[in-house]
């Protein structure tokens, strides 16, 4: 039925090899993610560091870090899982199909919480200073909780139905977080402890809130799920684990989950904010420093046996890569009752995921007439735009299954192939400025503030795609290397931007609004009027001006996080023969997308070159490492 316990979920897959024990003393300082970053990119197995340094509790690394791991750790429950979305999707299957459904209503039992008087995780309490302290990046502000499920509970409506648990990162120390008495709690746009939050100040309450770590398995993918308002994660992680979920319930706080590691648990007063971070984050870049709550450190609590586990997040893919494959696996096929009309979507991990999305939508409305314009397809664009954390899509690149059939939008140099054989760009650009980014992303105007771009494609093909850069280009003063990125996307290496992005917060007056003010925006507009009716470049449906053409040439992946974590498409998209008509922007030629980075954006994640000296050492033969990771 599951595993109950990270610790015996460590102890089973290390008796079957996907778990490996070392007794060396590990630096959390940057050590152990810089080997965890290089488990993940070689498929390596986990590992449970059982003396870090400056640590009295184990520390786990990759534990999600494979699909087969995963599939491994669930194997009792993705099936069963699957089963409960395919009668989500039609019920009447349970009557069709008695044979397949007939222990989906025990299944659905393991939903429900189970309330307890007491647990494991109530054996010791100890001060928040025990906990380890484990640094990724180098410029991070401190150590921070990477694999947390913050739980809340609605204010005025206690218990685990009416509660929120979320992946929320977790400053223990660092920037003037007062010793053993606070961390920072940093939390992004649509995300349900907001909700909860924004309740308890409108009551003019303090918000009570536990932090778990550790515990069962599914906790922390649970904690990932994008799941409807009103159905708690908490009741998801019972199904994934196969077994209903204890919670202690105390008079007047919270419920804690029984079995967890660690749970801190604290309260958010009524205007209580402190700087949060610097963070190496998942687009590759670190995340500013910014204000956001802080919680007071009531408890801190820890089982006997507890093990911490981490995670490392960075420019993708990394471990939470295969968070996303889990949701998908299990979320995906519910796409189309909650979308109608959409046959998949894909948040393009390279990207960053929020930065990129591709989907396949149907035209079906109107099937007599032979029409090239898309209709339906932004509707469900809009409707796409309008689910959750799928609001955060900065890119949104839609084409009507009709035009190819089986294509899905996970295929991607399919889609794109697809795509600009068909766009018209002087009518399928749709902009939405002025909106919400992912908090994440520094290309916009501000935090949380940018623009989207919808490009909608139906229709037979228009264009053959070039696939062999000219030789021969009349290019303006700073252009030069042309090279090909896929059939009809040309990269051009475009005058450097200085100053570069430095990771002190900008100030409003020092952040370009993206107006043709932009010093940088004269470069694109002389690169634009240069490419006349007979230029060679006219062919190219697509031009992305970049800083180093051969990193963003050298792989698709490359060229993905480039150019859609590089670019605010109200800002940064131009095109050749640019035009607004009826408030509607267009272009006659090839479309343009400046992505070099800009003084405004977060700089690069860059690894700390002393700390890899360190572990290349350890990876050496001979060292405590070598039986499992070589040097890169």
């Amino acid at each position: 039925m599951g595993f109950r316990t990270l610790r015996s979920c460590v102890d089973t897959l290390h008796n079957e090899g996907h778990v490996v024990k070392i007794d060396y003393p590990v630096d959390p300082h940057l050590e152990i993610a810089e080997i965890q970053r290089r488990l993940f990119r070689s498929g390596g197995p986990a590992i449970l560091f059982t003396q870090p340094k400056n640590s009295g509790f184990p520390i786990l690394i990759n534990l999600y870090g494979t699909q087969s791991r995963i599939e491994r750790i669930f194997s009792d429950s993705l099936e069963r899982v699957r089963r409960l979305v395919e009668l989500k999707i039609d019920p009447t299957e349970a009557l069709k199909k008695p044979w397949r459904y007939w222990r989906s209503p025990y299944d659905a039992l393991s939903m429900l919480p189970k309330m307890v008087r007491t647990g494991s995780i109530c054996e010791h309490e100890v001060p928040l200073s025990c906990l380890p302290k484990v640094t990724n990046w180098p410029s991070d502000g401190g150590a921070f909780i990477t694999l947390p499920a913050v739980y809340t509970e609605a204010p005025g409506r206690s218990g685990p139905h009416h509660a929120n648990l979320g992946m929320y990162r977790v400053q223990l120390s660092g920037n003037n977080y007062k010793s053993n008495q606070e961390v920072g709690l940093h939390y992004q746009l649509h995300r349900g402890i907001g909700i909860h939050h924004k309740e308890a100040l409108h009551r003019g309450e303090p918000l009570n809130v536990a932090v778990f770590v550790g515990g069962a398995p599914s906790m922390a993918p649970s904690a990932v799920m994008p799941l409807p308002e009103g159905l708690s994660e908490i009741t998801f992680a019972g199904v994934l684990s196969g077994h209903r979920i204890p919670m202690i319930r105390r008079h007047n706080r919270p419920a804690i989950y029984a079995e967890a590691d660690f749970v801190i648990e604290g309260t958010v007063f009524p205007g209580a904010m402190k700087p949060e971070g610097p963070f190496g984050d998942h687009l590759g870049y670190y995340a500013r420093q910014h204000d956001f709550p802080v919680m007071q450190v009531n408890h801190v609590w820890h089982r006997h046996d507890a093990i911490w586990p981490m995670t490392v997040v960075g420019r993708p893919p990394q471990e939470d890569t295969l968070f996303g494959w889990l949701v998908h696996e299990l979320t995906g096929p519910i796409i189309p009752s909650v979308l109608p009309g959409i046959k998949s979507v894909h948040a393009v991990d390279a990207s960053g995921v929020h930065p990129l999305l591709l989907a396949v939508g149907s035209e079906r409305y109107q099937p007599w007439k032979s029409c090239d314009r898309p209709a339906e397809l932004l509707t469900q664009a809009s409707a796409i735009l309008g689910q959750g954390q799928l609001s955060l899509a900065k890119y949104l690149f839609i084409v009507d299954e009709h035009d190819a059939p089986g294509l899905n939008a996970s295929e991607i140099l399919p889609f794109f192939r697809h795509l600009l054989e068909r766009v018209l760009w002087q009518r399928d650009c749709h902009f939405h400025t002025e909106t919400t980014i992912d908090t994440l992303d520094y290309s916009g105007s501000g935090l949380n503030t940018g623009s989207k771009l919808v490009i909608a494609a139906r229709g037979p093909a228009i264009r053959s795609l070039p696939d062999t850069p000219p030789s021969q280009a009349s290019l303006p003063d700073g252009y030069s290397d042309l090279r090909l990125c896929m059939p009809g996307v040309l990269l051009i290496q475009g005058p450097k931007i200085t100053p570069e992005p430095k990771l002190e917060t900008p100030t409003d007056q020092s952040i370009w609004t993206h107006t043709e003010d932009a010093p940088w925006a004269e470069d694109i507009q002389k690169l634009c009027h240069a490419i006349t009716a007979d230029h060679p470049l006219r062919a190219w449906p697509l031009l992305v001006i970049v800083d180093d053409t051969a990193f963003s040439s050298h792989s698709l992946e490359n060229f993905l996080w480039i150019a859609f974590t590089r670019s605010n498409p109200a800002a940064d998209v131009y095109g050749v023969d640019s035009f607004v008509r009826q408030k509607h922007w267009g272009c006659g030629g090839p479309l343009v997308i400046d992505a070099r980075l800009k003084p405004h954006h977060a700089p690069p994640l860059v690894e700390d070159p002393e700390t890899t000296m360190r572990v290349n050492e350890m990876c050496a033969t001979g060292g405590p490492l070598s039986h499992i990771l070589r040097n890169d």
